[in-house]
């Protein structure tokens, strides 16, 4: 695909959405890094949080946050769910630009110029950056499987990819995105994959996807995110993306499906053996190897009731306010 001739950004109107979930510190974090970028001198930018606990508990967090040079918009959807978050942002504005950062990340300050000028070289409708994980906790067992697990890696050099990432430390031409009240899949909203099913919409399309490998965010993970019982669970979840998507396509994929299935089948026994005798090894590619049997084994298990909730209800139950 060739790249389209570089355009200018100036005059430029860009929404920097943040969705949150009871995460006071972290989304104070987000905020004030997105408050604090520079080069956007012709670039009218502004800052939406969505908060999506029922109990409204960012309120106060974005009233206390002095922001005289870019407004920050505060809206509440209190129906859980992260489908619901992003698009009850989505309907505050018409920007001609939508960037999305999570409230567990930390942009630095030249962050939305290199993903406006990577959009602005390669004429991109959507720009993916690279995510790096900071652990919080001391002390982990598999401290580079968690760092790996939590940080999105991709191509070396910036330019246009043919496949896509998730929403976090991304940039959408607003043009490029589909003319409906519910741009991300409301069925998403407990198991997530909203994002993911957006974009594969988008690259069927033909839309240009472009990767800026200088726009780096980072990600702050929780000592109680850095376990093999938060991450395998996770990886499952993961490994159900592909056998799920293709019986939800219209019409649905029963071939594709089940050579996922297989694919799974054959790398859960495989991934399981060898991480078995890692873990009996306490060799350091063990929890590298059991997550690429939970994956698998997400690939064969993908339907009810083996579908995995981390948002919407799901989120609730398990992350109550104060926790």
């Amino acid at each position: 695909m060739k790249p389209a001739p570089p355009h200018s950004f100036t005059a430029v109107r860009l929404s920097v959405i943040i969705p949150s979930f009871r995460r006071p510190e972290g989304l104070k974090l987000a905020v004030r890094s997105v408050l604090a970028q520079t080069g956007l001198d012709h670039v009218a930018t502004r800052i939406i949080v969505c908060d999506n606990s029922p109990e409204a508990s960012a309120r106060e967090v974005i009233a206390a946050i002095d922001s005289p040079d870019m407004p920050i918009a505060y809206l509440h959807e209190p129906a859980t769910g992260v489908a619901n978050a992003r698009n009850t942002a989505l309907s505050a504005t018409d920007d001609d630009f939508i960037a999305f950062l999570d409230d567990d990340e930390e942009a630095p300050s030249d962050w939305l110029s290199k993903m406006l000028a990577t959009q602005s070289a390669l004429g991109a409708d959507v720009v993916f950056g690279p995510v790096s994980a900071r652990l919080m906790a001391t002390h982990v067992k598999y401290p580079a499987y968690f760092k790996a697990f939590f940080s999105r890696f991709g191509p070396s050099d910036t330019g246009l990819i043919d496949h896509y990432y998730g929403c976090g430390n991304s940039l959408l031409r607003r043009a490029a995105l589909p003319q409906v009240h519910e741009v991300f899949s409301v069925d998403r909203n407990d198991c997530g994959g909203e994002d993911d099913k957006l974009f594969y919409g988008l690259r069927e399309q033909g839309k240009r996807m472009a990767w800026a490998a200088d726009a780096v965010v980072w990600e702050d993970v929780p000592q109680s995110r850095s376990t093999l019982n938060y991450t395998l669970a996770r990886a499952f979840a993961y490994g159900q993306g592909p056998s799920t998507s293709a019986m939800a396509h219209t019409p649905p994929k029963p071939f594709t499906c089940a050579y996922w299935m297989i694919n799974g089948a054959v790398q859960t026994v495989m991934f399981g053996i060898w991480g078995g005798l890692l873990t009996l090894m306490r060799a350091k590619g063990a929890a590298s190897a059991l997550d690429k049997c939970a994956r698998g084994l997400g690939k064969l298990i993908w339907f009810p009731p083996f579908k995995l909730g981390f948002y919407g209800t799901a989120l609730l139950k398990t992350n109550a306010p104060g926790r």
